[in-house]
């Protein structure tokens, strides 16, 4: 079972194949706003893991079972981004509300999850009435 942190390490690889055709730990670590002696180190355990191959100066490719565990990962944020985007969550709080949210959830609730949002595609006016609800009430300043 992997951590939040590999979670977040194999996401990011993930799409930065998909973006660029590779990932170079400097990518990464850009990316995740860590040292690159960090990302060294958990990519040596994601490959001892079998998510991914990692040839020191040669880059790292995903492996199958990394290939699945990342899009899965990239879906659940996409996912999350989407709900909170459909129940009126200020668009500049979304990336950090899903940041701080996607590790803790089970497999099981982002599946109910993606159930409520067909829910409420299908159903607009639930979703006007969430948004009736908001309207009185002003957001507090955090």
């Amino acid at each position: 079972m992997p951590t939040p942190s590999m979670e977040d390490h194999i996401e990011q690889i993930y799409l930065l194949i998909d973006q660029k055709g590779y990932a170079r730990v400097s990518d990464i670590a850009e990316a995740l706003s860590v040292l690159p002696s960090s990302v060294t180190k958990m990519v040596q355990k994601l490959d001892k893991d079998g998510y991914l191959i990692y040839e020191r100066y040669r880059g790292l490719t995903l492996t199958p079972k990394g290939l699945k565990l990342g899009e899965r990962l990239v879906k659940r944020h996409s996912l999350l981004e989407q709900f909170l985007r459909l129940i009126g969550v200020d668009e500049e709080r979304i990336y950090n509300d899903v940041e701080g949210i996607e590790h803790h959830l089970s497999w099981n609730s982002i599946e109910c999850i993606a159930d409520l949002i067909q829910v409420l595609e299908e159903n607009p006016e639930f979703i006007h009435k969430l948004e009736e609800l908001k309207e009185p009430h002003p957001h507090p300043s955090e």
